[in-house]
C-alpha cells in the first residue's frame, strides 16, 4: 500500500475551529497549533468550509497538512477555489489538501445528479489558469462510483460515517495506491451511558440525511438501526464511547482494514462548539500518530 507521509497515521477531525467570528480568532489560532505541536498528521476543518478558512490554519501551523471536510462544492465556484487553492499553495506549499464533496438533497436546494456534478467540478480544477493536483485533492466518498472517481480523479477518499469494515470494501475499489483517510468518531467518556446519548444526540442529524443510511444499509444494518438517534449497534459500530486504548483498538482495525490515515473526531456534548484540548493531548498519547 501506498503511504502518505504528509498526514502522518492520525489527524484530527472538527467543526470547532472556523475563523469566520473574529472574537474567536485567538483561541482558534491557538488549538490549532496546539494540535500541530502535539504531533498529529493533519488537521481536518469539517463543516463545509472555505478554502480561507483552512488559509487561517495554515497560518496559525507550520507543519501541520490543513485539509478541508469537506468544501461543498455547490456553494464555492471550481475557478475560484482554484484561484485560492494557488495562491494559499504558494504560501504553505504542500500543506493544504483539499477535501470536496456533493454535500445533501436535503441541505443544498441545487442538489442534482451530484456524481456528474462532481466530475464536472474537477474537470473545472483541472482547466484553470492554474489547476488544482489531483495528488492535493481528495473526496468525501461512500458509493463505489464516487470511490472510482476518488481513485481515478484524486488522490484517494475521504469517507465520513464508516466502519472497518466499510473501508476494507473501499480499499478493495480504491486499490493499492489511493488514499484513503476514513473519519472517526469518539466520545471519551468512562461512563458508558452517558457516552451513549452523547453519541445518539450528535448522531441524529446524521441518520436523516439519505446518503449516510443508504450507505450504512449497504453495510448490513436495518432501518430499525436508524431510530431514536441510533441503536445500541450502531452506535458502537460508528462510534468508539470510552478511552484512549478503546480508540487505538478501532484504529487498529481501521488500518488493518486497509486505511492509511484515521480524521478522528472527537464528539462532545456541544460538537461544534467545544475546542476538545485535553482529549487531542490525551489520544497524542496512546495514538500512533507517525504510523
Amino acid at each position: 500500500m501506498a503511504s502518505h507521509p504528509a498526514l502522518g497515521t492520525i489527524g484530527i477531525w472538527t467543526g470547532a475551529l472556523h475563523s469566520t467570528d473574529p472574537a474567536k480568532h485567538s483561541q482558534v489560532r491557538e488549538a490549532a497549533a496546539e494540535v500541530d505541536e502535539l504531533g498529529y498528521g493533519a488537521l481536518w476543518l469539517g463543516g463545509s468550509p472555505s478554502p480561507d478558512e483552512a488559509a487561517f490554519l495554515l497560518d496559525a501551523t507550520s507543519r501541520i497538512t490543513v485539509a478541508t471536510g469537506i468544501l461543498n462544492i455547490w456553494d464555492h465556484e471550481p475557478g475560484s477555489v482554484a484561484e485560492r487553492y494557488a495562491a494559499i499553495d504558494a504560501t504553505h506549499e504542500g500543506r493544504f489538501l483539499l477535501g470536496l464533496g456533493v454535500s445533501h438533497g436535503q441541505l443544498v436546494d441545487r442538489y442534482a445528479r451530484p456524481y456528474s456534478a462532481m466530475k464536472d467540478y474537477l474537470t473545472a480544477l483541472d482547466s484553470a489558469p492554474t489547476p488544482v493536483p489531483a495528488s492535493h485533492r481528495v473526496l468525501a466518498a461512500l458509493g463505489p462510483k464516487m470511490l472510482e472517481l476518488s481513485r481515478d480523479r484524486a488522490a484517494g477518499a475521504h469517507p465520513y460515517l464508516v466502519t472497518p469494515e466499510f473501508t476494507a470494501s473501499a480499499r478493495e475499489i480504491l486499490g493499492n495506491e489511493a488514499l484513503l483517510a476514513p473519519e472517526l468518531k469518539v466520545v471519551l467518556d468512562p461512563d458508558r451511558e452517558r457516552a451513549r446519548a452523547t453519541a445518539r444526540n450528535y448522531l441524529s442529524f446524521y441518520l436523516g440525511l439519505p446518503n449516510y443510511t443508504n450507505n450504512l444499509l449497504r453495510l448490513g444494518f436495518s432501518e430499525k438501526d436508524f431510530a431514536d438517534g441510533g441503536s445500541d449497534h450502531l452506535i458502537g459500530s460508528v462510534f468508539v464511547l470510552g478511552d484512549a486504548e478503546a480508540v487505538r483498538r478501532r484504529v487498529d482495525e481501521f488500518l488493518a482494514a486497509g486505511a492509511d490515515h484515521l480524521a478522528i473526531q472527537v464528539v462532545t456534548a456541544n460538537a461544534f462548539e467545544d475546542m476538545p484540548r485535553a482529549e487531542w493531548r490525551t489520544l497524542a498519547e496512546a495514538l500512533p500518530l507517525r504510523g
